[in-house]
């Protein structure tokens, strides 16, 4: 239920993809950002995103201090989540987003044209993701986790 979030962003800063990802579990969203990475195209977006996750498993989101979050007031409000930030230039702050981004740019090259991944594309490369057995998860894969995040299982850390 804690989130971590960030901008993964194209060639030329054009086109950006929002990711957002579990702590516990390292489950990873990728989100469509079809009317660019603004502050408001962020929050219509993540809202959408984040709205279809079970409210037991959303308890609060770390971001950077980037002006993409202006609107955080919207996510709080929309989703009863508490949105944090992390101190400028502390990425350890928010380590999950941090090595979930570098997996994701294995599908998603920093010269890409990010606008050109529809959602059902970055669904499937979340997916993917999703499905790699992690060494921090005890070999288990964040799918696997998330699952028994949801039956209301307690997960070992």
């Amino acid at each position: 239920g804690d989130w971590e979030g960030d901008l993964i962003v194209g060639t030329a800063s054009r086109s950006a993809i929002g990711t957002v990802v579990d702590r516990k579990s390292r489950y990873i969203h990728l989100v469509h950002l079809p009317d660019g990475h603004t502050a408001a195209a962020l929050a219509v977006s993540l809202r959408a995103t984040m709205g279809t996750l079970a409210a037991n498993l959303r308890f609060t989101l770390t971001w950077d201090q980037g002006s993409e979050m202006a609107q955080h007031a919207l996510l709080t409000k929309a989703l009863q989540i508490a949105v944090y930030f992390a101190d400028a230039h502390s990425p350890w702050q928010k380590g999950a987003i941090e090595h979930a981004n570098g997996i994701a740019r294995q599908y998603l090259p920093r010269s890409a044209d990010l606008d050109k991944f529809s959602q059902a594309e970055l669904d499937e490369i979340a997916e993917r993701i999703n499905d790699r057995p992690r060494e921090i998860l005890g070999w288990r894969t964040p799918n696997e986790v998330y699952a028994t995040m949801l039956a209301g299982v307690a997960v070992k850390d």
